[in-house]
C-alpha cells in the first residue's frame, strides 16, 4: 500500500481530530475508542487503513488533569512491537547470507555458553526455553522474578542503565524453562539475544541496522531506537504509574524513562502512521523475500506465533487471517494488526495509569477484540499478548 499522510486527506486539523479522513466519518470507530477510554484508560489514538480509505481519530486525554485529546500523530513507546521490527532485521540478514535461520546461536555468540541446540529460529519464535529476564509466570501460579520492572523500586530507578549483555547473563543464571525446541514460552531474553546477534554479524549497532534496512527505506522518520535515551519526541501523550508508598497511593508521570531495562524486548518508539507503513510494507513483500515472509508467518501450533508476529483467525467463521503484534510498556500499549497482504491495517496507541496489579488487564482484554472486530469484520481477535496492557509480557 502506498504510504499516505493525513494531510493527503484533510486540510483541517480539527477534521482530523474528529476522525475525518478521505471524506469518511466512521462513528463506529470513534465509539469503539471512546469505549476503551470509558473502561478506565486515559487516551487512545487510532489509525485504520481499509477499503474505505484512511481514518484517524483519538479519544480521552493526553495527560492527567488536562482536557486536550491525544495527538493523532503522537509518538509512543511500542513495547513488544519492537520484536516484529527486530525479527524483520534478522530475517533481512538471513536474506543477505549473514545469518542462517537454523544455525546454532552459539556459533555467533560464543561468550554466553548458550545451549548449542538453540537456533536463530528458536529465538524469533520463543521456543528456546531461555528464562525471561523480566520474570517467569508458570501455569501453577509460581512466579520466578527477574529484574525489577514494577513497583516503587522500579519507579525510583527508572533512569538506570542496563546493558543487553547484563540482561542475558541474568537470564542464563536461571534454569531454562524447557529443553530447546520442545515448547513455547514468551521470553524477552530471546530478542535481546537477537539484538546481540545482529550487532555481532554486522559490526554495527541495532539502531544503525534498523535505519539501513527498515527506517531509511520506508521513510519512518517518527520511529526511534532509543537504547538508553529517556526522551520521547514531541508530540506525545503521557504515561503514568501508580504505587503505594507508606500506605499512600502515589501516581507519577513515567513518560520519560531509560528503556534499556527492556532493551529489544520492547524499547522502541513510533507513531500510528509509521506502524501502518511498516506492517503494510512488511506484509506486502517490500522488506523480505517471499520464502522468508512465509517463514515469518508460519505459526507455532501451540500459540499461533510465527517469527516475531502472531497469526490469528478472526471473522464470524474464523475465516479471516490477521497478522499482529501488540505491546505494552509502563503506561503505554501499542496495537498493530494487518491482513496478510498488508492491504488493511489497524494501528493504535493507548496511554493509561499502570500499576503492579495490572488493574486494567481485564478491561483491555475485553476492549481490544471489540476494536479489531470493527475493522476486520467480526469475531474475537484478541491474543495472550493483546490481553496484557502493560508489563507482564514486556
Amino acid at each position: 500500500m502506498e504510504k499516505k499522510t493525513t494531510e493527503n486527506f484533510s486540510s483541517s486539523e480539527n477534521m482530523k481530530e474528529k476522525g475525518f479522513a478521505a471524506g469518511q466519518d466512521r462513528p463506529e470507530l470513534q465509539k469503539a475508542i471512546q469505549e476503551i477510554v470509558d473502561s478506565g484508560f486515559l487516551g487512545v489514538q487510532l489509525r485504520v487503513h481499509d477499503e474505505q480509505g484512511e481514518w484517524v481519530g483519538s479519544a480521552g486525554v493526553s495527560r492527567l488533569g488536562e482536557e486536550a485529546k491525544p495527538p493523532t500523530n503522537g509518538h509512543f513507546r511500542i513495547g513488544s512491537n519492537t520484536k516484529t521490527f527486530t525479527a524483520t532485521v534478522v530475517l533481512q540478514l538471513v536474506a543477505e547470507g549473514k545469518i542462517g535461520l537454523d544455525d546454532p546461536v552459539v556459533d555467533y555468540l560464543t561468550e554466553f555458553g548458550l545451549d548449542p541446540r538453540i537456533t536463530v529460529r528458536m529465538l524469533l519464535q520463543h521456543t528456546s526455553g531461555v528464562f525471561n529476564f523480566t520474570g517467569e509466570y508458570y501455569e501453577d501460579g509460581t512466579v520466578v522474578p527477574g529484574i525489577p520492572w514494577q513497583g516503587q523500586e522500579w519507579v525510583d530507578n527508572r533512569f538506570k542503565t542496563y546493558r543487553p549483555e547484563e540482561l542475558v547473563q541474568l537470564a542464563l543464571s536461571k534454569p531454562a524453562r524447557f529443553e530447546p525446541g520442545t515448547d513455547w514460552s514468551y521470553s524477552n531474553t530471546n530478542y535481546v539475544l537477537a539484538r546481540l546477534l545482529i550487532e555481532k554479524v554486522t559490526g554495527s549497532s541495532l539502531a544503525e541496522e534498523m535505519q539501513r534496512l527498515i527506517l531509511g527505506p520506508l521513510g519512518l522518520s517518527g520511529t526511534v531506537v532509543p537504547d538508553t535515551q529517556p526522551e520521547i519526541p514531541e508530540p506525545h501523550a503521557h504515561a503514568y504509574y501508580r504505587y503505594e508508598d507508606a500506605g499512600e497511593q502515589k501516581t507519577v508521570d513515567i513518560t520519560r524513562q531509560n528503556p534499556s531495562w527492556i532493551s529489544t524486548g520492547g524499547d522502541m518508539i513510533s507513531t500510528t502512521q509509521d506502524l501502518h507503513t511498516f506492517i503494510s510494507a512488511l506484509m506486502g513483500g517490500k522488506l523480505l523475500p517471499a520464502p522468508l515472509l512465509a517463514e515469518m508467518c508460519k505459526p507455532y501450533p501451540k500459540i499461533g506465533y510465527g517469527l516475531g508476529v502472531f497469526v490469528q483467525n478472526a471473522g464470524p467463521n474464523g475465516d479471516v487471517t490477521i497478522i499482529t503484534h501488540n505491546g505494552g510498556i509502563s503506561g503505554y500499549a501499542a496495537l498493530m494488526y494487518s491482513t496478510p497482504d498488508g492491504s488493511k491495517t489497524l494501528t493504535a496507541s493507548v496511554n493509561y495509569v499502570d500499576d503492579a496489579a495490572m488493574s486494567l488487564a481485564a478491561a483491555f482484554q475485553k476492549a481490544i477484540p471489540r476494536l479489531v472486530e470493527e475493522v476486520f469484520g467480526g469475531g474475537q481477535a484478541g491474543s495472550a499478548d493483546a490481553a496484557e496492557p502493560a508489563s507482564k509480557q514486556d
